[in-house]
């Protein structure tokens, strides 16, 4: 699908990737692109540049995602591409709390499931659309030092696999953003991470990956190529896999950085 003339809404879009795909997808001729984010002020000064909407959204409620998609089709226009992009980041393990692991589970996973929800009707009543959903590397690898984020990554890529299979006779593309280190409110302070191994990205990098994904019809966006050497090895031999990784815990202590 191309971006040109299309209306788009990314959550997450007052700073990092989020404002990088409002950015591009504004440079490219998008017709209109809703900025929206819990912080309201950021995502207003984006649109601001690019002559966009911003709404103040919090994703981790299923009825702000609900009124985002209702008051993008009636006062702008339908969705045509949808970037569930917002997400969070939550160190530790097992003993992290149950607050903890329930809230990057609604921001992470359930944002997902809820703008598919209450997006994927309207679209497929018009013929098609396309859901671009942000997880991580961490979701098809993992994540030492972040068993919250590690595990919700893998539950936003398998929801990715599943609306693609399930959606795609419908006239649904979907892709999943899957980078590595990318710089960000949510890597600062972590620029020597195990994430950042491979380098750290800059968000408008991603940002042309991700619109090159959307254009192709591509599923998997990587935009740290590296990563699908690590898959390929992982499913090669999962439990030589698993002793590398348990040398890189090692390594970095058993934490994020």
């Amino acid at each position: 699908m191309e971006v040109e003339n299309k209306i788009i809404v990314v959550t997450g879009a007052a700073s990092g990737i989020g404002r990088a795909l409002a950015q591009r997808f504004a440079a490219n001729g998008a017709k209109k692109v809703i900025c929206s984010d819990l912080n309201l002020e950021g995502a207003q000064a984006v649109a601001a540049e690019i002559d966009g909407v911003a709404i103040a959204t919090n994703v981790g409620v299923e009825e702000d995602i609900k009124a985002l998609v209702e008051q993008v089709e009636t006062e702008v226009g339908p969705i045509d591409i949808f970037c569930s992009n917002a997400g969070i980041l939550t160190l530790g393990g097992v003993d992290a709390s149950n607050d903890d692991w329930q809230k990057i589970w609604d921001i992470n996973v359930m944002s997902q499931v809820w703008a598919a929800r209450h997006v994927i009707p309207r679209m497929v009543e018009r013929g098609g659309g396309y859901l671009l959903n942000t997880a991580s590397a961490a979701g098809l690898l993992n994540q030492v030092g972040a068993a919250p984020y590690g595990v919700s990554k893998h539950a936003s890529v398998g929801l990715a696999e599943w609306l693609a299979m399930s959606h795609g006779d419908d006239g649904i593309g979907v892709s999943v953003l899957c980078p590595q280190a990318v710089r960000s409110e949510m890597t600062r302070g972590h620029e020597e991470s195990v994430a950042a191994l491979d380098g750290l990205l800059e968000p408008e990098d991603v940002a042309d990956a991700c619109i090159e994904a959307i254009r192709t019809g591509t599923f998997l966006v990587l935009p740290h190529p590296q990563v699908l050497d690590y898959i390929r090895m992982k499913t090669a031999d999962y439990d030589r896999w698993l002793g590398g990784m348990r040398k890189l815990n090692r390594q970095f202590g058993g934490k994020l950085d």
